[in-house]
């Protein structure tokens, strides 16, 4: 049995992750990398990002001109979509078209927040409902197949939900809720898979599907690749150039139309909260807070000694979690005994399935050709 270590910079360890590696200070790579994104701009809560913010702002105001919106986004109900639809319609003036995929599994508290927001906000908010039948069929199959990212059907979905918008109404601006102060350091590790991997996503039907998908909006990465390089769609993340404070957020959200927040990351939905909290800690070992509360310390929020304070506190409430669980696999149309022993044994890798092996070389490709060309630039 190997020997636990923990980073001591942040509270990343090696007991969920395999590929974590630790200098002769025992500092880990990922809080390594994330210092080193900082210090090379990717984030930027100073002059320059609200110098980078307004020439962002204007060319999106620039490219809405003559049209129904300036730009597009997808909310979630969670906080980081949230502040951010309330900032860039309040605060900056754009014309905002959010789209929200209600899968079936939105807590009521995530509907009213997302409904008292957009009202509040005047945004106009497009409510997707995907086909319950074939939604809850897909998501079953990828518990079936045992693979650590069961919320890929939802946001593929998503996705092409706002690539069809974005089309249909000439938007040429995405604004993202990613952000580097709370999400700068993720997990590697368990095989993580490509949301828009098409091949993967159909051998995983093929294999443990019994509906069909054709009801089911979905895009693929050359299709997303397409919409990229020549429909000229941009995806900004505005909230890398401000000081992105979370409980800060949490306040405002709350005085300017009574956002109430979920307790932690990710929980406005029932499905995502099983995922987050209960199936990657049970069966692939992986305490989502670990990386959530790494990015805080990096990002100045929180301090290394009450991070592991906030990791003593037990993941979820044994009761509440029971109640959660039964929930979704009623949906999923799957017995709990059957859930529960899947659980227990080890997880599976993407890799154990297809995946589009031709797209993963040709963005490789791109990527060294735009590399080259900045270093002939240079």
């Amino acid at each position: 049995m190997k020997e636990f270590r923990r980073c001591t910079k942040c509270v990343m360890d090696n007991m969920s992750d395999e590929t974590i590696t630790f200098d002769e200070n025992g500092v880990c790579n990922y809080f390594l990398e994330a210092v080193e994104q900082m210090n090379s701009g990717s984030y930027l809560p100073n002059e320059e990002g609200k110098k980078r913010l307004k020439e962002m702002i204007l060319q999106i105001k620039k490219d809405g001109e003559g049209k129904d919106y300036d730009c597009l986004m997808g909310i979630s109900g969670g906080l980081d979509s949230s502040y951010l639809a309330y900032l860039g319609a309040v605060k900056w003036g754009l014309r905002i078209m959010a789209v929200h995929v209600d899968d079936g599994f939105d807590t009521e508290l995530a509907k009213q927040n997302i409904k008292n927001l957009c009202a509040a906000c005047n945004i106009d908010l497009k409510v997707i409902t995907p086909d319950a039948e074939q939604f809850n069929d897909l998501t079953r199959a990828f518990i079936l197949a045992e693979v650590a990212d069961l919320a890929t059907p939802q946001d593929n979905v998503l996705f092409a939900c706002l690539y069809g918008y974005a089309k249909e109404h000439n938007i040429k601006h995405f604004l993202s809720g990613g952000n580097f102060a709370l999400e700068c350091i993720l997990q590697k590790s368990k095989g993580g898979t490509n949301t828009m991997d098409m091949v993967h996503i159909r051998d995983v039907h093929r294999k443990f599907g019994t509906k069909p998908m054709d009801k089911l909006p979905m895009m693929t990465n050359w299709q997303r690749l397409w919409n990229v390089k020549i429909h000229g769609i941009h995806t900004n993340r505005p909230l890398n150039y401000i000081d992105y404070n979370r409980n800060r957020a949490i306040q405002e959200l709350k005085d300017f139309c009574g956002f109430t927040y979920y307790e932690a990351k990710h929980l406005e939905n029932t499905l995502t909260k099983v995922v987050q909290l209960y199936w990657y800690y049970n069966k692939f070992g992986v305490d989502k807070r670990k990386s959530h509360l790494s990015s805080m310390i990096v990002s100045g929020q929180m301090t290394r000694e009450d991070a592991l304070k906030e990791l003593e506190k037990p993941m979820y409430d044994e009761t509440l979690m029971n109640r959660d669980i039964d929930e979704v696999l009623a949906k999923l149309n799957l017995e709990r005994k059957t859930f529960d022993d899947i659980v227990a044994r080890p997880g599976k890798l993407s890799s154990d399935y297809k995946t589009d092996k031709l797209f993963v070389w040709a963005n490789r490709m791109i990527s060294i050709i735009v590399k080259d060309k900045k270093v002939l630039v240079k």
